[in-house]
């Protein structure tokens, strides 16, 4: 079983390690509260970064002066923590300066052999920022802390990279996505596409049942395989028609699997597109890439049955990927590959597809990344105005999430419209030049009326 490195956080109370926590793992598995000690265990949760994974563990305060039973038992926890631990993030509030118990936590830890980072939390504004290159910090037995704001996200991104050059130095660098959790791939077409006979072919055995009648298989059916030590999980779903037709065809069975095949798509990663090349591109082809580019799901538009295709010339794959781009202008992201589920050919040529768009749900972009990326933009074309009578400003453009990629643009005017929805678009395409996001859709999100300290 593959383990990945620790980074524990620890420092006094009410110094936001939780806050910090809480952002770095993207959930809010860890209380945040006012009052100081309210973590009070350990607690471990995985934060994904650049396609790679660092378990965080989030401590108890190692305050002085605490002398009953359960605050010794806080302090022992984080003890083991750091001890367990590749990395040490001592988390320090920058807007009062080191304090007594921080000067005492910083010269205990001078003699640990674990690399520290002196994180600087609560740095909200410029000003407090600066606090960091003041002679106080400069002074003191450890490194001037790295200025961050886990309430605003400010410098997270900078620590995590601080934090990943340290480990792979150490030789304990953070793990692959892959190698933690199994990718869930769910193969998606309409019915009798040849799904089933293309995941046998993947698998290597004749694990679902085909033939040439339409919805053979009734509902979503897992299999688990291992290649080169990644695991996968492949789903052949039910095939999907459009829901006038099942009423018509008044198959209930038919109507459950659909429904099934849909909500497993909500959990799913990465999908498979299955087309019939002898059948064209159909509505319902057309409707089904609505639908998977609406999911968040990474996508590989498979077009299957190429061995039936006859007179096929040097360019015919060209001109088929060129008709497919051409009808589904929504999949424009996804990676396209002709298959024969019969004979084999190029089934297992869809690892390495699943493999780079399943990671590409994980890029990430650091504050400065997206800032710069921001400034590039407006220099290539400023931002369109939509509704209202003044154009539109940008204050700051940043990466909220991953899985998939999830971006916020806020503008300086009232109304979320007031930026033309044509801009989003171009800010799309623009991080698809410069960025690994292929095969995966990018969801940005524009808020109005919040005003910022970042210009452009």
């Amino acid at each position: 079983m593959v383990i990945a490195p620790k980074a524990a956080l620890i420092g006094r109370t009410n110094v936001g390690k939780s806050s910090l926590f809480n952002k770095m793992v993207e959930e809010l598995k860890s209380l945040v509260s006012e009052i100081p000690g309210t973590t009070r265990d350990r607690f471990e949760a995985d934060c994904l970064w650049r396609a790679k994974v660092i378990r965080i563990v989030d401590t108890g305060g190692l305050d002085v002066n605490k002398a009953d039973e359960i605050e010794k038992n806080v302090i022992m926890q984080t003890e083991k923590a750091m001890k367990a631990a590749q990395v040490i993030l001592f988390v320090v509030d920058l807007t009062v300066g080191p304090t007594v118990d921080d000067y005492r936590i910083a010269k205990e830890l001078l003699h640990q052999k674990t690399p520290v980072i002196v994180v600087g939390n609560k740095a909200d504004s410029a000003q407090v920022r600066a606090k960091a290159d003041s002679a106080e910090w400069a002074n003191w037995p450890l490194m001037k802390p790295l200025p961050i704001s886990a309430k605003q996200g400010v410098g997270v991104g900078d620590l995590l990279d601080m934090m990943t050059e340290i480990l792979e130095k150490a030789g304990t660098p953070p793990v692959d996505i892959t190698e933690i959790m199994p990718m869930r791939v769910a193969v998606l077409g309409e019915p009798n596409v040849g799904k089933s006979t293309l995941l046998n072919s993947i698998l290597g055995e004749e694990r679902f049942i085909t033939a040439n009648v339409p919805h053979t298989t009734r509902e979503p059916n897992d299999a688990m395989i291992e290649h080169e030590g990644k695991t996968y999980i492949f789903v052949d779903t039910a095939g999907i028609r459009k829901h006038a037709a099942m009423m018509r065809t008044g198959n209930k069975l038919e109507e459950a699997g659909v429904e099934r095949t849909l909500e497993f798509l909500k959990r799913a990663q990465v999908a498979l597109f299955v087309m019939d090349v002898t059948r064209g591109i159909t509505a319902q082809d057309r409707h089904l890439a609505g639908v998977l580019a609406e999911s968040g799901v990474s996508t590989v538009i498979v077009v299957n049955k190429w061995d039936l295709v006859e007179n096929k010339t040097p360019t015919s794959v060209n001109k088929m990927e060129a008709e497919v781009r051409g009808w589904l202008p929504q999949l424009k992201y996804a990676p396209v590959i002709f298959t024969s589920a019969l004979t084999g050919q190029r089934a297992k040529k869809l690892f390495p597809l699943i493999d780079l768009v399943f990671s590409h749900r994980f890029t990430r972009l650091s504050d400065d990344e997206a800032h710069q990326f921001m400034s590039q933009a407006i220099v290539r074309h400023k931002p369109v105005k939509g509704k209202g009578v003044k154009s539109p400003k940008v204050e700051s453009f940043t990466q909220r999430g991953v899985n998939p990629p999830r971006f916020v643009l806020e503008v300086d005017l009232p109304r979320k419209d007031s930026l033309d929805v044509s801009y989003v678009r171009f800010l799309e395409n623009l991080l698809r030049e410069h960025y690994e996001f292929g095969g995966t859709p990018i969801r940005i999100r524009i808020q109005a009326g919040k005003k910022s300290h970042t210009t452009y």
